[in-house]
């Protein structure tokens, strides 16, 4: 759905992902209405997980409202799907510049303006929230919104831990840690192009916690900057009681395992867009023909872009038996073993993910090469 409107070409898409907090969702929708960017033109899509609770309604009646365009998306709920909703409002955004916010979390003024004057080529800036007692969070009103002063409602603990957040965030940058500052997904801007590039949130993080971990991590494989905007801005984050899914340690999500596989590509297979084989490039060996599991793999991806012997590609391949080694750069090492052959210590630590195939097994066989990476 989309207001009675006509804009000009939509700089900045806010994107709000939302599930069974209807009136969180109100507050959130009315302080970006507040938002006044100079000379940018600004959406936002709201994107749910499937609420029954007339939040898609909610949406329609604030968009006849709003002084902004507002689209919606929604998938039927089945289980925390956070990566997939959010790539669904990316790919109906306008905007050449994406802003992630959660549907609980009410943005200051002035905060798009923040991102509008910091954003530059190559960098996605990370916020953070800061958290609204619940006393407060109970009196907030989206009509009397703009009535509000946001800034003064932040607790001053709220504050230093902020400051202290981004003082982390800077010294990171400055010694190019590989993984830190972290991206927080609740609160997070990057060029739609280069959330592209990445093929956006990993789909396969079904869930509570790591998808934005990833996320951050193959954005700077693909060469993007993260930086803290917490020196200009924050999100507000109104009170609600803990989310059932979470868990109270991160290394006791769901997908910690997956997040700490080996050989992450940096443009996942599941995302924006579904990465079949054939849009992925290969690295066969150059005994691949010598061996039974090896004719199976060239056959299955003869249609399929693939390196030269030495070439960077994504996913590089050893077949035992066989005598090849990993030669290429490659972001993911596979190693298929063909009826428990033999192979060595030193290949078996090289590879990123070790597959014991039966020779005449082509359905497992294509099945692995869907699911590598």
């Amino acid at each position: 759905m989309t207001t009675p409107r006509t804009t000009a070409d939509i700089d900045v898409s806010v994107l709000v992902n939302t599930f069974r907090k209807p009136r969180h969702l109100a507050l959130v929708l009315e302080s970006i209405a507040l938002q006044q960017p100079a000379g940018q033109a600004i959406e936002i899509v709201v994107t749910d997980d499937g609420s029954d609770d007339g939040t898609a309604e909610l949406v329609a009646r604030l968009a006849a409202t709003l002084s902004v365009p507002v689209r919606f998306t929604s998938q039927p709920h089945a289980g925390f799907r956070l990566a997939r909703i959010r790539n669904n409002a990316a790919r109906l955004a306008r905007g050449r510049y994406l802003l992630f916010i959660d549907g609980d979390c009410m943005l200051p003024p002035g905060h798009v303006a923040a991102h509008v004057a910091r954003r530059r080529a190559g960098t996605a800036l990370i916020g953070f929230c800061a958290r609204l007692s619940r006393q407060v969070s109970e009196l907030l009103v989206p009509e009397n919104l703009a009535l509000a002063d946001l800034g003064a409602i932040v607790p001053e603990a709220e504050r230093r831990a902020l400051a202290r957040r981004h003082r982390k965030a800077w010294w990171h940058g400055a010694l190019r840690h590989p993984s830190k500052p972290r991206l927080a997904g609740g609160d997070f801007g990057a060029w739609a192009a280069d959330f592209a590039r990445v093929n956006g949130f990993d789909e396969r993080f079904v869930g509570w916690g790591q998808e934005d971990d990833d996320l951050g991590l193959r954005l700077r494989a693909a060469g993007v900057r993260l930086e803290s905007i917490l020196d200009r801005t924050c999100s507000l984050h109104v009170w609600h009681p803990a989310d059932p899914t979470a868990t109270g340690r991160w290394r006791d999500g769901p997908n910690v395992a997956y997040f700490g596989r080996r050989g992450r590509l940096t443009a996942c297979r599941r995302g924006l867009v579904e990465r079949p084989p054939r849009a992925v490039t290969w690295g066969l060996p150059t005994d691949v023909a010598d061996s039974e599991v090896g004719r199976r793999l060239a056959r299955l991806l003869a249609d399929s872009p693939q390196a030269a012997p030495r070439q960077a590609c994504e996913i590089d391949i050893v077949v035992r038996p066989g005598t090849s080694g990993f030669e290429r750069p490659a972001e993911c090492r596979l190693l298929v073993i063909e009826n428990a052959a033999a192979a060595d210590a030193t290949i078996r630590r090289r590879a990123d993910r070790i597959a014991c195939v039966a020779a005449d097994d082509e359905s497992g066989l294509a099945l692995l090469l869907a699911e590598t990476g």
